[in-house]
């Protein structure tokens, strides 16, 4: 069975879930809505029904299910209207600007029985998806240390994403997605601190990068990094575990991985360095590691959509749950705390 869809917004991400969804097998797109007439006038030559008024577009009632695709100080009003319109509600990320308008927002949903989700695209990456299963298959032992970073070198976006007012910042944007995956990747932890420091490169009204160092009570770290200004980029991911070592070096790359399987070495060959002799620093070889790199796992980005349409009829539960929007958010408030107090701080609900 498939399910009526309407899009609010036809911008970037608009534009993405209208193509998706119509292809898809899992909704049928109803139309789409934008302020903008000019980008109204784009989804009628495009084939597509674009809703004259917000309210023609609430009114439809073979409208089952909306997605909110607007900058992100819109969410909230969008949202409530939706639900109380009777729709079950997908928000792009991020889902909310504070926890407080998130707790609101959950709350007219459990009022008015409909489902509200946010769109965590970014799960079904295949990057992610290899470090997941490093976890899952406990390829190379106990992880204690995950680092994540998406760098780019053309500064922040010069539209409403460089503004505070609209909810602007990479924090916002990529950095929502890199702490939910973090957060799936520890997700048995309780976060003892979060420490943030943003850049300031490009823009001095919102950060352009940032540096978020999140230390788990049991003592795992998970270090996550956006960059902007950055013309060589480092590793996507870099993980530390007690049986070896795996690094991603481009989200378009497999893993690689170096397992240790032999810990002492009879004939340790000290290196010579510039400075003199190391045995420390020495490389390990093929006597006490094995080097492999793992397949790259399959992945169908719109199983977002599939599962939210089941959970709609009963039948499966929804995959981006409102404990983990919640938590996500309470983790970027520490965030911007930090980067306030200048030091670590708890992160409330941990």
């Amino acid at each position: 069975m498939k399910h009526n869809l309407a899009v609010i917004g036809y911008g970037g991400m608009g534009g993405w879930h209208t193509q998706w969804a119509q292809k898809s097998d899992a909704v049928t797109l109803a139309g789409i809505y934008d302020i903008k007439e000019e980008r109204r006038a784009l989804a009628r030559e495009r084939g597509i029904r674009a809703y004259e008024t917000l309210e023609e577009l609430l009114g439809d009632k073979s409208v089952e299910l909306v997605t909110v695709a607007v900058p992100n100080d819109c969410h909230r009003e969008l949202a409530i209207k939706a639900l109380r319109a009777g729709k079950h509600v997908i928000s792009e990320k991020p889902v909310m600007l504070s926890v407080k308008d998130l707790e609101d927002v959950i709350e007219v949903a459990r009022e008015t029985g409909k489902l509200f989700t946010v769109h965590q695209n970014r799960r079904w990456d295949v990057d992610y998806l290899a470090v997941q299963r490093i976890f899952d298959e406990d390829t190379i032992g106990h992880v204690f240390n995950v680092e994540s970073r998406i760098h780019g070198s053309r500064g922040i976006p010069s539209d409403w994403r460089g503004e505070k007012a609209h909810g602007g910042g990479m924090l916002y944007d990529w950095g929502v997605h890199l702490i939910d995956q973090m957060m799936r990747l520890y997700r048995d932890k309780k976060i003892k601190t979060a420490y943030c420091e943003f850049d300031h490169i490009t823009n001095q009204e919102v950060d352009d990068g940032f540096k978020l160092t999140l230390t788990m009570e049991t003592g795992e770290r998970g270090y996550v990094e956006v960059g902007t200004y950055n013309f060589i980029a480092m590793p996507r991911f870099y993980v530390q575990a007690m049986k070896g070592t795996a690094v991603i070096p481009d989200w378009r790359e497999r893993c690689k991985v170096v397992k240790c399987k032999a810990w002492h070495e009879s004939d340790v060959v000290p290196v010579q360095t510039a400075a003199g002799l190391t045995k420390t620093m020495a490389p390990r070889d093929e006597v006490t590691t094995d080097t492999f790199e793992l397949d790259r796992p399959q992945s169908d980005v719109h199983d977002f959509y599939r599962n939210f349409c089941a959970a709609m009829e009963g039948k499966a539960e929804q995959t981006v749950t409102h404990e983990q929007m919640i938590r996500v958010l309470r983790i970027i408030e520490a965030a911007f705390r930090s980067v306030e107090t200048g030091a670590p701080v708890k992160v409330e609900g941990e």
